[in-house]
């Protein structure tokens, strides 16, 4: 959880409020001014929220602390001067809303602890790389991908399927808008190719075959494209497609 809300990835939350917490979307939508069928459509991980007004309107509904979003710490935060209380939801009174914001912060606190600060997550905030990919990312990213990966110890693909998504597409933003050296980007196909395998074997996990047989062939393009023979095969070999009867995503 902790992750998803460092990388603006608000549909990766919406999701795992409703698969750990059992938060429904149309009560998220309610506390965070958003139409429920646009909290579905997030949730599926289709679009993004960007507009600093909703970001600042959902880290006020679901209590998110400002400085996991960039934002300054919010009015109800402990130690924060007064005289600014968060912006009330169109569609509840301030009472509801008060009794709603209670029942979802505790809620969402059990899904983080549930959901990530097995992990002590504090190392795994977000990399900022820039416009310009240094040398020594594709080591971080590879290090925080096996980090991620204790999260198959305590829960099932249902529950990490999206966070391993989120870090799949973020590897790939980065290769896209990037600028590296031919090795960097070498090293950085080949951290792509594991994450995509780590979020086909969820995706199977979670029941969502087809995603999973589209990111096992995402992996072994990446891993041919990085010069990789040993991870390509490994993407062939250990597809939970083509293999039924495997304990866990290869590491």
């Amino acid at each position: 959880m902790r992750a998803a809300i460092v990388a603006h990835d608000f549909g990766a939350v919406f999701f795992l409020a409703r698969q750990l917490a059992k938060i429904s979307y149309s009560k998220i939508a309610a506390e965070c001014d958003i139409k429920p069928e646009r909290v579905g459509t997030l949730a599926r991980g289709q679009g993004r929220i960007t507009s600093f007004d909703k970001i600042v309107t959902i880290a006020d509904a679901l209590h998110i602390p400002g400085r996991l979003l960039g934002l300054a710490p919010r009015a109800w935060e402990p130690g924060t001067a007064p005289g600014h209380a968060p912006t009330a939801s169109a569609h509840t009174t301030p009472a509801t809303r008060e009794g709603n914001e209670t029942v979802l912060r505790r809620e969402l606190f059990k899904a983080s602890a549930g959901a990530g600060l097995v992990l002590g997550l504090p190392e795994l905030t977000r990399i900022k790389a820039g416009r310009h990919i240094g040398g020594d990312v594709p080591d971080q990213l590879r290090h925080r991908t096996a980090r991620l990966r204790r999260l198959d110890d305590v829960l099932g693909g249902g529950d990490t399927y999206r966070v391993y998504l989120g870090e799949y597409q973020a590897t790939k933003t980065m290769l896209r808008e990037g600028s590296y050296t031919e090795e960097t980007g070498c090293a950085l196909l080949s951290v792509l190719s594991e994450q995509a395998q780590q979020a086909g074997w969820a995706a199977f996990d979670a029941g969502h075959h087809a995603d999973a047989r589209s990111l096992y062939e995402d992996s072994h393009q990446a891993a041919v494209e990085a010069k990789d023979a040993a991870l390509a095969g490994n993407a062939l070999a250990s597809s939970p497609t083509r293999r039924s009867t495997r304990t866990g995503p290869q590491g």
